[in-house]
């Protein structure tokens, strides 16, 4: 087996500093490299880290607008992307989503290999507008046109694919790694005590359905404390702050980055809740699972598919306050069912694995 030269475009950057596919893009490169192959990650230009390789990944800086003139300012960071791929010899171009990028799919470097992780379906998402949501419609069919092979992180993604395109998208979970330890004193530093808070963590959108973990929580007779992970500083999250931050017993604690502290958060909650109801298979839920958690989900199939029988399922905020208020046992195996889980399907061995077989195996297709 020939090493490989293949890019990964679409995340913020390497080292994680972000979210879902800047981690997915940290354990995929450094898995790739040590597999043998030359592996570039482009980086926004506002990542905090500099350099031009970090863990024998090379690392390209581009120009990224988003700062200046919000979120048109990704296409352009896109663009830029793309047209420095076009002056490399890559053999294989793997896009992280396509919302920002499959506009320019003229443009994709014509003797490499496209791969596109297809991500959610992002057309779904209520924050956005009518036309945004006609439009990202009509980017995921750039994306299906522009690429040569498909990757799907959830079945139910796979399967919508399949019946909307006729297409056949290669399902590839993103991954965890099974927390051995936490740290309780933290819990210090935040004025909590182990199993007796309940928690979320996500970012502050409609479509993560906060506005109903939380009504329900402020609906209970529970006099736990309810921890929300995330940043609040724009128009939901302010709103979600303004509805609920009166509560005594509901704390907003902005957005945490250190690993120490997110992990004790995890593992030391009463129950974790997961609202996410757009997207496929969620990294900040595995990383839940991974980390022992108990967890209570919005019952839709993305989660389902994750979970399976291994959570507390809720539609409404009435669900939420019931579960808060007659939360019975179970969990123990919930938690070892899904722990499971995480060794079995969701490890990044096996997913760094996964990718590789098929990033060889759509190179020795498209050159028959």
């Amino acid at each position: 087996m020939r090493s490989l030269n293949i890019a990964i475009i679409g995340s913020r950057g390497i080292p994680n500093n972000y979210g879902g596919f800047e981690q997915m893009a940290q354990w995929l490169a450094v898995g790739l490299v040590n597999k043998g192959h030359v592996v570039t990650v482009y980086n926004s230009q506002d990542h905090p880290y500099k350099e031009k390789e970090w863990n024998g990944v090379k690392l390209i800086h581009c120009y990224d607008a988003e700062k200046s003139i919000g979120t048109a300012g990704q296409f352009i960071y896109d663009l830029n992307c793309i047209l420095n791929a076009r002056k490399k010899n890559y053999d294989v171009l793997l896009f992280l989503g396509y919302t920002s990028s499959s506009v320019w799919g003229r443009l994709f470097p014509k003797n490499a290999v496209i791969i596109s992780n297809m991500d959610g379906m992002e057309w779904k998402r209520t924050k956005y507008s009518a036309p945004v949501r006609s439009f990202l419609k009509y980017a995921e069919r750039l994306a299906v046109k522009y690429s040569h092979y498909l990757i799907a992180d959830s079945k139910a993604i796979q399967t919508y694919l399949e019946q909307k395109y006729q297409a056949t998208p290669k399902y590839i979970p993103y991954g965890a790694v099974i927390a051995e330890t936490a740290n309780e004193l933290i819990l210090k530093d935040l004025r909590i005590i182990r199993s007796n808070y309940y928690m979320l963590m996500a970012r502050m959108e409609p479509e993560n359905n906060i506005d109903m973990i939380l009504r329900g929580f402020c609906g209970s007779n529970s006099t736990n404390k309810f921890i929300v992970v995330g940043n609040f500083n724009n128009s939901f999250g302010k709103l979600m702050f303004e509805k609920y931050g009166k509560d005594a017993r509901v704390h907003f604690a902005g957005a945490v980055f250190d690993p120490e502290k997110t992990a004790a958060l995890r593992r030391f909650c009463k129950l974790y809740f997961h609202g996410h109801s757009v997207g496929g298979t969620n990294p900040s839920l595995l990383e839940a699972m991974a980390h022992g958690c108990p967890v209570a989900a919005h019952d839709n199939v993305f989660n389902r598919a994750v979970l399976q029988e291994d959570a507390f399922y809720f539609n409404t905020a009435e669900d939420v306050l019931h579960i808060i208020n007659e939360q019975g046992g179970g969990q123990v195996n919930m938690i070892n069912n899904n722990l499971k889980k995480i060794d079995e399907q969701f490890n990044w061995p096996s997913i760094i694995t996964g990718y590789e077989e098929f990033i060889i195996d759509c190179c020795n297709r498209s050159r028959k």
